[in-house]
């Protein structure tokens, strides 16, 4: 069964990237950032461990969720990058599992 939030997908407007991009920082500036076309985030981490767990925790939700971000990992860092291939912009998706992402150091 697909998940519906992958239905009818497509690029947001620049306008709906602001106002989604907003929604997901809130008043805590949580730190997502529009950069090349990705909403990108980088989280930081007491050492390589907790890296690699958290790493791990949002492989098994992207494939849960089928979408799947890029990632650049290093001691104590994890750059998550998320974008929707095959409508080659940000979809509602990538704001969906971006928040999946926060949540699993909430």
């Amino acid at each position: 069964m697909s998940n519906p939030i992958h239905q009818n997908r497509r690029a947001l407007s620049a306008t709906e990237i602001v106002t989604q991009l907003s929604k997901l920082n809130g008043e805590q500036a949580l730190g997502w950032r529009l950069i090349d076309g990705s909403l990108e985030k980088t989280y930081s981490f007491k050492n390589y461990y907790e890296t690699i767990a958290f790493v791990n925790a949002l492989a098994f939700i992207a494939n849960a969720e089928d979408h799947h971000p890029d990632l650049a990992v290093s001691y104590g860092k994890c750059t998550v990058r998320f974008n929707t291939h095959d409508v080659n912009g940000i979809s509602v998706s990538d704001f969906f599992c971006a928040s999946k992402a926060d949540a699993l150091l909430a």
